[in-house]
């Protein structure tokens, strides 16, 4: 099974063209980048950002993965399935005692449990330990010789990975889009733009300064930080967004997921249709999968992502 992981580093994922004229928008198709549809749970942003990690610790002789996240986290789910598909132990450390008694009824922690991982609730105050140095030492004198990832995966190994995967793709897109959560997926594709290129970021948070966060990368290459679609801030929604990602799925046959994804796209969109010298040529836009995360967001809300 370990074996598996320099296929999988190779891998390339296919560009989907997508007729914007539904949604208001003349010209040229919509280049889409279909990472979510690489290796099914470990897909997108998180297979770019683990596979390197997972190397280092095959490299080093490392059968153990501990990572951290919350509720309904990705990585947590992603990480999961990575542990039972390439054969390393994963341990989750969940943001919340409260959810020990509750992971039945959570989709993203019930299946990480199914698929092997082990899961430990730290309380809140112990969680915002997690990037302090003595904190992460204890950690390993605890779980013994382990790969520490941190939260969102968004560590040098990953941010290289990203970068590795925008060199692969063809030069002829100027402008990158991505979503941002944690911001290393953004870190990576700076990294790995040339140029000639510029890469969008479509904040799924509200009130952080990815301006300031992410100016150590990528200098020269220009940038858009796009941090009036959050919708709220983390897992908020509306109406608006929900329509929006179910009638993009029944037009184009993509599902978007309404953490990261669905608000990048409806952004675009909604930038596009108030720019129409805009050359969607140009545009290549990268999904990042995620979409585990739609069962978690169904279960805690009213109105429902359609996942038929």
């Amino acid at each position: 099974m370990l074996d598996d992981l320099d296929y999988w580093v190779t891998q390339k994922a296919n560009i989907d063209k997508v007729d914007c004229k539904p949604f208001g928008i003349q010209g040229s198709p919509l280049s889409i980048l279909r990472e979510d549809q690489l290796l099914d749970e470990v897909s997108g942003n998180k297979l770019r950002k683990l596979l390197p990690n997972l190397m280092a610790a095959k490299a080093q002789g490392i059968n153990r993965i501990v990572t951290f996240g919350g509720a309904y986290s990705n990585h947590i789910a992603a990480t999961a399935a990575a542990g039972q598909r390439f054969g390393f132990d994963t341990l989750g450390l969940i943001r919340g005692e409260e959810l020990s008694e509750r992971v039945k009824d959570n989709p993203t922690l019930h299946r990480a449990r199914e698929r092997g991982m082990e899961l430990k609730f730290l309380s809140r105050a112990e969680y915002r330990r997690r990037s302090e140095e003595d904190f992460l030492n204890t950690l390993e004198q605890e779980f013994g010789p382990c790969m520490l990832v941190p939260e969102g995966g968004s560590n040098d190994l990953a941010k290289e990975g990203v970068a590795q995967m925008l060199r692969d793709l063809p030069n002829k897109y100027r402008i990158i889009c991505t979503p941002i959560g944690s911001g290393g997926t953004m870190a990576g594709l700076l990294k790995g733009a040339n140029k000639d290129q510029e890469i969008w970021g479509f904040s799924a948070l509200k009130g952080i300064d990815f301006n300031t966060q992410l100016s150590e990368y990528g200098q020269g290459i220009q940038r858009k930080i796009f941090d009036q679609y959050h919708f709220g801030g983390y897992a908020k929604a509306n109406n608006d967004l929900i329509q929006f990602i179910n009638n993009f799925k029944a037009v184009t046959g993509i599902p978007l997921d309404p953490i990261y994804t669905g608000k990048m796209i409806f952004g675009l969109i909604d930038f596009l249709s108030k720019n129409p010298k805009i050359d969607l040529a140009d545009i290549l836009v990268i999904h990042t999968g995620g979409l585990q995360g739609i069962l978690g967001f169904n279960k805690g809300n009213e109105t429902l992502i359609n996942i038929q």
